[in-house]
């Protein structure tokens, strides 16, 4: 089946433009770009005006499966990640057990691709049960599948162990994923130090914990040659020691989390737990810095950081109440915030959403470009609507941007050609 979408607004990330035109889809694979004639015989969508884009490759999404499928399961999140636009997930390995053997690799593989509507990507826990002690089988895991390889926020504090894990993933290719932390320091800790957290008496980090524990990472890459990608760079302070590791040539890449770009410190107010993440919301001027990087490019990636808990887990005292938010439906319209607050344009917005992450898993998917797949998303971008989670697909509706006014609507998204998700 041959489609073609005429009168759209085409965002080409690598390109860095928008262009007016049509794109033709032809056997999951787009033919053309900018031709606005249809080819005979083609169906034919017309984008009324509207944005087409590369479907959102989303790395560091939770899926609860397997052990806590009460939170989220395959088809569940497959569905909440269409409806946001996101055509790939890259899942993390923080399940109930660990992702850590090719049998469980295979397992949640097998049920990701009969369950989800949309593209899944597994990473492999870099230790067994990310415990830190004893690394993975990093080459079986990566001839089963697995992406890339990381503890998620169990920060490795055994340096040498960390060391061996990063020069075999080195001799074999393959990108190690860490959460810059300094372990200690952070222990316990539900909202970033400063005059908020000590009048609310919440137990606080400081930001220079992150510059510590991207420190030591550094320095270990720099030892081992390593691929990096810190998943979650949050603060001011941790951003010239990325710099500098970036000038050195060190293979590093950096993301950050659509809440930690559009929310800060002051949103957990009277001890909202929705707004409980890890790392904790810090002040306006580190998100501010960090929006910035992210334009200029230091910050490689944003991910939604999808974490589904559900109300047992939130419904606590603010300092016993679980972290994570969900992040696959909302992650479009929060991210359009950037855009409207002129922090970015769309084609920056979406190398840092789709494009980055696509090229540093060595993804084909994330650009529109003749040959690559026709993963796709149709969305308007000044489309206001009042966030409700109770229309969220995700089974844990755990949101901070409940009952906020948004904009930015998803109107289809499509997988290889197919459309996976129409807007009623």
């Amino acid at each position: 089946m041959t489609l073609h979408f005429t009168n759209a607004k085409l965002i080409d990330p690598d390109a860095g433009q928008i262009i007016t035109g049509g794109l033709t889809v032809s056997e999951g694979k787009i033919l053309q770009i900018g031709e606005d004639k249809a080819p005979k015989g083609a169906d034919v969508i017309d984008c009324g005006g509207h944005c087409l884009a590369p479907g959102i490759v989303d790395l560091g999404v939770k899926v609860c499966e397997p052990g806590e499928r009460h939170k989220e399961s395959y088809r569940s999140a497959g569905l909440a990640a269409a409806a946001g636009g996101v055509t790939t997930m890259i899942t993390r390995p923080d399940t109930e057990p660990a992702i850590d053997s090719p049998e469980v690799l295979e397992f949640v593989t097998r049920r990701a691709n009969e369950a989800a509507p949309v593209n899944v990507v597994p990473m492999a826990a870099l230790t067994k049960g990310r415990q830190g002690r004893e690394m993975t089988e990093i080459g079986f895991l990566m001839d089963a599948g697995a992406a890339a390889f990381t503890d998620c926020d169990h920060v490795v504090t055994d340096t040498k162990v960390f060391g061996r894990a990063l020069t075999y993933a080195r001799s074999l290719g393959a990108l190690v994923i860490a959460h810059p932390q300094e372990p200690i320091l952070s222990k316990g800790a539900a909202a970033t130090s400063g005059k908020f957290a000590s009048l609310r008496g919440l137990p606080a980090v400081s930001p220079m914990a992150e510059r510590m524990g991207l420190d030591r990472d550094i320095a270990l890459i720099e030892m081992t040659g390593a691929k990096y990608h810190a998943d979650q760079i949050t603060t001011a302070r941790a951003l010239p020691a990325l710099e500098r590791a970036k000038a050195n040539g060190l293979d590093i890449t950096a993301g950050v989390g659509i809440h930690h770009l559009t929310l800060n410190a002051l949103d957990v107010a009277d001890y909202r737990t929705f707004f409980k993440l890890k790392p904790p919301l810090r002040d306006e001027d580190d998100r501010l810095a960090v929006a910035e990087a992210v334009a200029s490019g230091l910050i490689d990636i944003i991910c939604s950081m999808h974490t589904p808990q559900d109300e047992e887990s939130k419904r606590l005292p603010f300092e016993e109440a679980a972290s994570g938010a969900v992040g696959l439906e909302t992650f479009l319209p929060a991210a359009m915030r950037l855009v409207h607050a002129d922090v970015m344009d769309l084609p920056t917005l979406w190398r840092a959403m789709s494009l980055n992450p696509a090229k540093r898993l060595g993804l084909p998917s994330g650009r529109l470009q003749a040959g690559a797949p026709a993963d796709l998303v149709l969305f308007n971008p000044d489309a206001p609507f009042v966030m409700d989670r109770s229309t969220l697909r995700s089974k844990s509706l755990n949101t901070p941007f409940d009952g906020m006014r948004m904009q930015g609507k998803v109107l289809k998204t499509f997988v290889a050609g197919n459309c996976v998700f129409e807007a009623q």
